[in-house]
């Protein structure tokens, strides 16, 4: 197991409903992404309030993992800057930390143990929600599923001047 003890958390995103998972050939749904400041991890079953919590046996989508590093390089190369990362439709928006590498991996943030069951392949949906061609784009770098392996809670880094980009310990 990979413990991830300086795995910077910057932002938390939980939907209750889909918008474009399972809307292939119609609208897309209208479900917002509710930003917390922490969330509760629940083995085996997915995010308390998430619409992926207890989706189906073994789901390996139980969570979703997107590196800020990603989000601030497509903003850099669409000159996107009125989209924040949960335009992704991400739950966990990390920095510092390459996910690829957990692809297959069992692994630990904020004493939290997860599986990477892979990528997070991003679909045309985000060439609408984000920029046209971010699909293309996102290609190998469109975040990591994972299963929750234990029970727990996943909180947002701050300091004491509100910093989202402190590391977590």
């Amino acid at each position: 197991m990979i413990e991830l003890p300086r795995t910077c958390i910057q932002h938390l995103y939980i939907s209750p409903g889909h918008n474009f998972f399972g809307h292939h050939g119609q609208a897309a749904g209208t479900h917002p992404m509710l930003e917390l400041p922490e969330i509760t991890c629940l083995a085996g079953r997915g995010i308390v309030g998430d619409r992926f919590l207890d989706f189906k046996d073994d789901y390996k989508g139980q969570i979703t993992f997107f590196a800020r590093e990603v989000h601030d390089e497509l903003c850099a190369e669409f000159g996107v800057r009125d989209r924040e990362p949960g335009v992704f439709r991400r739950n966990v928006i990390t920095y510092g930390v390459s996910l690829t590498d957990l692809y297959g991996r069992e692994f630990e943030i904020q004493g939290v143990r997860f599986f990477g069951t892979g990528e997070c392949a991003p679909c045309h949906w985000m060439n609408t929600a984000f920029h046209p061609g971010a699909e293309n784009r996102l290609q190998g770098h469109g975040g990591l599923r994972a299963k929750i392996m234990s029970d727990g809670m996943l909180r947002v880094a701050a300091t004491a001047g509100g910093n989202r980009n402190a590391h977590n310990a």
